[in-house]
């Protein structure tokens, strides 16, 4: 890694220069042997498809897993990303922590596995529903955006930047 002489020069100095903090999220579109999507009813998102923070030692493809069980009880193979996206706004915490940073997702498509969907500590109900519907049923524009860019997915990830608060902005979208 090489510092910018900005940072360099900060760091030397005994500055208030702070290294950058991220969130790392993962999520799965999750579709069973019928091609439906899994779906998940939580309190302030609303349906939205499984996933989460990657917690301190984990990596990506374990959390993925980890969530999707988690939330939903459904065992899951994970396969490609087909979007990566970037909440580059902060907002303030909620819950004794000061600040939310800002947040990378990683959404990968998966193949179940096995298990029933029920509900969890997370959400009031996990079902699989119709791909053609689930744009129906989400009401949250970060994952619209995102389940959009896996319905247009065709090999190559779609990258999103944008902000959720106060309000959604897209500020970036294309294919890399």
């Amino acid at each position: 890694m090489k510092l910018t002489d900005r940072k360099a020069g900060a760091i030397m100095a005994g500055s208030d220069w702070v290294m950058p903090t991220h969130i790392i999220a993962a999520a799965g579109i999750v579709i069973n042997e019928k091609d439906e999507v899994l779906m998940v009813k939580t309190p302030n998102a609303g349906w939205v498809f499984p996933g989460g923070q990657v917690e301190v030692g984990e990596n990506v493809i374990d959390a993925v897993k980890r969530e999707v069980m988690e939330e939903a009880g459904v065992d899951i193979e994970v396969g490609e990303v087909f979007c990566i996206s970037s909440n580059t706004g902060k907002h303030p915490g909620y819950n004794g922590v000061k600040e939310i940073p800002t947040k990378i997702m990683l959404d990968f498509i998966c193949r179940a596995k096995g298990g029933t969907p029920r509900p969890s500590d997370e959400n009031s109900e996990s079902r699989y529903v119709s791909k053609d519907k689930v744009l129906e049923m989400m009401q949250t524009p970060a994952y619209i955006e995102r389940y959009q860019a896996f319905l247009e997915y065709s090999g190559r990830p779609i990258y999103m930047e944008y902000v959720t608060k106060p309000s959604f902005e897209l500020k970036l979208r294309r294919t890399i």
